[in-house]
């Protein structure tokens, strides 16, 4: 029996079942459902503010009154099988012939060739000439050369001639001038337009709906879809795609399920467009459940579905399960693009799976992808986080085109280990070849400069953000230039700085001064930082831990026991910490003084080995304080064999002589291991890159590329 569309049921996801039970859908937009905090503050502030045409009470109310399937019209008998929107083979045969000439032609065939830029140099020249009357094939052309290149000002000029000639639009061309007018970003004039055309069809409305959901206005687009159904009852595939975008935007899950049962009552459930959109929707309001259930329900799983319901994983910190699906794809024989091993190779960076990466780059490379411009980004970025920097400028430097993002992504990694100096190269390299450089990249290199202590090549750049730039400082490059003051132990020029800052300092503005405070043993101001700290985050952890590291190291124990009585009192406890490493794209685990592994005893063995060595050879003792962030009473008692060291061994004794170790912590290293795990590097004749909760560790010959500031 077929119910009105007012009258369907919720709609819900068996995993095991692998079928949508309940089997009918929801009306859209329940008003339960718009009531109350559902929305964030973000948005109902825009919804406030903005003067909509209808109230978003009476859209929703719409969507549940109005959204019914219709049968379609159908046509009267004297003009059905007429196709009203093109017109007649004489209205075309006489514009053709009035408006041939050999400028017309020429523009034709350049756009047809993808010269669009010498088809509007063209049509300058077409303007020009007296008499000449352009056709609508030439006008076809031209705004397929202004959508190309995105030129508004070709839009204009178009627009504007075919105005001030008094062309006579049909519904094609109509449609074709909107096209132009969204594609280009015009979407107020766009607006216009459609709002003034006398007659609208499908693609005039779904045009304008794309239009509006590509700039982010989804309410808008909510509202003219609920317009259009008045005319046009049963929405198409794509249309049904676009506006569950819009429900990915909002953020709102309801909305797309809704959506999700529209589809399926119009038989549009399992559409490749419909169903890569659903699980888009789905991964990005928190269902991933829904998502995989969408991807297992397709009939036919495509490129884009795998990339998509992989992102998806990805996005809600699912690395090691995103891995497992690649595998999956590459054993089921579908086709890979430059998106796929993009989205991989992200996931690397994020585990530091250097493996793993490396064969998503030889696949990039197998597939014919190796100078794609995203791709390449992505290896850049990997390589120049994770210590692989010759191998990060290889990619820059076969780059056919590079942009700013990848100038920022070697300019940063050059800096996260300690190469100060080669990043503001690459920084000057980049002005020299005309790029722009933005926020980001100043970040980039000031960050360099503080990690690698370059005060007059730091200041020289801070200065010229706003002489030369006119870019005005935020908060983080004031951050850069405190910790670049406190490395130098100028600590009240640093809190100079951030008093004299023309907005309300940061948490990372006072965060930098109290870790310069930490290093030079500068207690009362330390307490001052801490105290701006606790107001600004109250809650947070980090803050109290490091005022508690300063009175441990200076023998304040009566302070210390003070802090801990806080941290009682505000129910704040501190977390064991852990340190993993990778080997063979397996990913290992280790806990302070962690007795769990297969190799425990081998691992202990290696580790007392490698501490004596440090001992009789390079005079290592262990400190008598500890300066962990985030740790628990039990760490005091194990300092020999914090999680940073298990793994270290661990890795040593897994690997070969010349390959490099790669770990991540979930806390800040402590003094101790800093000091043994160079020495360990010198002695081992290793390269070990940590990355810690503060920052990257490169350690090489008895170096680490921090300084010995972090």
């Amino acid at each position: 029996m077929d119910l009105p569309l007012s009258r369907f049921q919720t709609i819900s996801f068996d995993r095991k079942r692998k079928d949508i039970c309940g089997g009918l859908p929801i009306p859209l937009l329940d008003p339960e459902v718009l009531k109350g905090d559902y929305f964030p503050s973000g948005f109902r502030l825009k919804l406030n503010t903005r003067k909509w045409r209808r109230p978003f009470a009476e859209v929703s109310r719409s969507l549940m009154e109005q959204l019914k399937p219709r049968p379609k019209p159908r046509p009267s008998p004297e003009v059905e099988n007429v196709n009203v929107d093109a017109p007649t083979v004489q209205e075309r045969y006489a514009v053709r012939r009035s408006s041939r000439s050999g400028l017309c032609c020429q523009i034709e065939k350049l756009v047809l060739c993808n010269k669009y830029q010498e088809a509007l140099d063209l049509f300058d020249v077409l303007e020009g000439e007296q008499g000449c009357e352009i056709g609508s094939e030439t006008y076809d052309a031209l705004v397929n050369a202004c959508i190309g290149l995105r030129s508004i000002r070709g839009v204009k000029r178009v627009f504007g001639r075919m105005i001030a000639t008094g062309f006579r639009f049909d519904q094609y061309m109509r449609n074709r001038v909107l096209l132009m007018h969204v594609k280009c970003g015009m979407m107020l004039d766009a607006r216009k337009l459609f709002d003034e055309m006398p007659d609208r069809n499908v693609v005039s409305w779904n045009t304008v709906i794309g239009g509006l959901v590509d700039s982010g206005e989804y309410m808008e687009s909510f509202q003219l879809f609920l317009e259009m159904w008045h005319e046009f009852p049963e929405a198409d595939s794509r249309l049904l795609a676009v506006m569950l975008r819009a429900a990915a935007g909002l953020g709102v899950i309801l909305v797309g399920t809704q959506l999700h049962s529209v589809a399926v009552k119009m038989n549009l459930g399992r559409d490749i467009f419909v169903a890569c959109a659903l699980i888009d929707m789905y991964s990005k309001c928190g269902s991933i459940e829904d998502a995989l259930c969408v991807f297992d329900e397709m009939p036919e799983k495509t490129t884009v579905g795998w990339n998509t319901i992989i992102a998806g994983y990805a996005l809600h910190g699912f690395a090691e399960e995103a891995l497992e699906l690649y595998y999956e794809m590459q054993d089921s024989g579908v086709k890979m693009d430059h998106f796929t091993f993009s989205i991989i190779v992200r996931i690397c960076t994020r585990l530091g799976s250097l493996e793993h990466a490396r064969q998503a780059h030889a696949g990039l490379v197998r597939h014919g992808f190796g100078l794609d411009v995203v791709a390449s980004m992505t290896l850049v970025d990997f390589y120049s986080k994770w210590g692989r920097v010759e191998d990060a400028r290889h990619v820059f430097d076969r780059m056919p085109r590079k942009n700013v993002i990848s100038w920022n992504a070697l300019i940063g990694g050059y800096g996260n280990h300690g190469r100060g100096v080669e990043a503001v190269e690459v920084f000057n390299e980049m002005l020299r070849k005309g790029m722009s450089p933005n926020h980001v990249t100043f970040l980039a290199v000031l960050s360099a400069c503080r990690y690698s202590g370059l005060s007059e090549f730091g200041w020289e750049i801070f200065e010229s953000m706003t002489r030369d730039h006119k870019i005005k400082p935020r908060a983080m490059h004031y951050a850069c230039m405190i910790e670049l003051l406190g490395r130098e132990g100028h600590l009240d020029e640093a809190l100079g700085l951030i008093e004299d800052a023309p907005f309300e300092p940061t948490v990372n503005m006072w965060a930098a001064l109290l870790t310069a405070c930490r290093i030079h043993k500068d207690l009362e101001l330390a307490k001052y930082a801490a105290e701006k700290l606790y107001g600004m985050e109250p809650e947070k952890l980090s803050n109290y831990v490091l005022l508690l590291n300063i009175y441990n190291s200076s023998g304040q124990l009566k302070e210390a026991a003070a802090v801990l009585q806080t941290l009682k009192r505000r129910g704040l406890r501190m977390l064991p910490v852990c340190t993993w490493i990778e080997i063979k794209k397996q990913p290992h685990v280790f806990l302070s003084g962690d007795k769990c592994h297969a190799q425990t005893e081998e691992i202990y063995a290696k580790l007392d080995s490698l501490m004596l060595e440090i001992a009789t050879k390079h005079g290592y003792q262990p400190e008598n304080h500890s300066l962990l962030p985030d740790v628990d009473e039990q760490e005091e008692r194990m300092r020999l064999y914090h999680s940073e060291k298990l793994a270290i061994a661990f890795g040593l004794i897994n690997t070969v002589h010349s390959t490099p170790l790669q770990l991540v912590q979930s806390h800040r290293m402590c003094g101790d291991c800093h000091k043994a795990v160079k020495l360990i590097a010198m002695v081992c004749r290793r390269v070990i890159v940590i990355r810690d909760g503060s920052r990257f560790h490169h350690f090489e010959d008895g170096k680490c590329s921090c300084g010995d500031y972090w």
